[in-house]
């Protein structure tokens, strides 16, 4: 019988920086909150290797954070990051007693956390979370990872994963949200069209813009916005600029998760025009918030109510014509994944239940 605390070890390229940090990665710092309320006698260390940029230990939310500074730094830095990472973990191993390790995405923290979860006989899952999916990924062959030691975000992720390497993860775990963050009093819905994310490529916010270009036609006063900042932002304004849109999109910059689950709350509808997604939360949140869901790919097999499947730019403006004609539309509430469910899901694999939280 041990007297060391149960701890649980999670291994991340970023994190949170404070707690004010809200839109590092959101979806995976919500859930980590949520296991820590469900979950508040067990111990949980993150392990950060990229962000913050700095080397350094901070409390979050109760939650003890190790940030080893890794990015930017190139490959011979990048190699210190994991020799530090693997001094980390055996540091933990001796003071904690280690329940399990919990890779985010399937890379070098997933590399490290599988090798040392091997040599010291522990148990290590790997949450599958996006375009570490798709082909071309080396860590699945440094790994060669059992399906039972993988967890898909999604069915999609599942599909793409089994397509690309014949290996198909054994648990599906889809990304959730938290109501609590949302308000609870009814707004106006004077946006008409919202999107947020990255601007990047993979996001091909371009598309969002010749979409309402072609809405104009028939909504000239149509009002939309995007969330977000990235690379793409320059060519998105000359486009909105050369097409004469300046009054119908208005690029918001980079809002806090607060003030864009806010604004989603004031939307008809929220466009999500990636081409590659393993679960979008912003969709979940979307839903949520009550707006209708517009996007080209579906990541779960079965329907989820509000949420619309296009196959490409023409049928995504038709369905989005027919919903804004639509003077009878609803603005309820979908909430298909609960993130205190997800939580709870995950502890189940490491055969935890002390003092979850009903």
């Amino acid at each position: 019988m041990t007297n060391k605390p149960d701890t649980l070890i999670i291994l991340t390229p970023g994190f949170p920086e404070n707690e004010a940090d809200s839109t590092c990665i959101p979806p995976q710092q919500i859930f980590v909150k949520a296991l820590k309320d469900n979950y508040p006698r067990l111990n949980i260390i993150v392990l950060t290797f990229y962000y913050p940029f700095c080397s350094s230990r901070y409390q979050w939310h109760g939650v003890d954070v190790i940030s080893f500074g890794g990015n930017g730094k190139g490959r011979i830095y990048s190699k210190v990051t994991g020799i530090r990472a693997w001094a980390g973990l055996k540091k933990i191993n001796k003071e904690y007693h280690i329940i399990g390790l919990l890779s985010f995405w399937l890379g070098k923290c997933a590399f490290i956390g599988s090798w040392f979860a091997e040599k010291y006989h522990l148990k290590h899952y790997c949450w599958i979370l996006g375009q570490d999916a798709k082909a071309g990924n080396k860590y699945v062959r440094r790994i060669n990872p059992k399906g039972k030691s993988l967890i898909g975000l999604s069915d999609f992720i599942v599909a793409e994963f089994k397509k690309n390497y014949g290996i198909i993860p054994e648990y599906t775990i889809p990304v959730g949200i938290d109501t609590s963050l949302f308000n609870e009093t009814a707004a106006e819905r004077t946006i008409d069209i919202i999107g947020a994310g990255s601007f990047i490529p993979l996001k091909q916010y371009h598309v969002f813009v010749e979409v309402i270009k072609l809405l104009k036609e028939d909504f000239p006063g149509i009002k939309t916005c995007i969330c977000g900042d990235g690379p793409e932002m320059m060519h998105l304004r000359t486009m909105i600029d050369i097409m004469d849109l300046e009054d119908n999109i208005k690029l918001l910059g980079r809002q806090t998760h607060a003030q864009v689950l806010a604004l989603m709350q004031k939307s008809k509808i929220f466009l999500h025009t990636s081409n590659y997604e393993g679960f979008g939360a912003v969709c979940l949140e979307a839903l949520y918030a009550g707006a209708q869901v517009v996007s080209f790919v579906k990541p779960m097999d079965t329907d989820i109510e509000n949420w619309h499947i296009v196959e490409d730019k023409e049928t995504m403006v038709r369905s989005l014509r027919t919903i804004l004609q639509n003077q009878d539309l609803k603005h309820q509430s979908v909430f298909p994944y609960s993130i205190h469910d997800n939580a709870k899901a995950a502890m189940e694999l490491f055969d935890y239940n002390l003092a979850a939280i009903s």
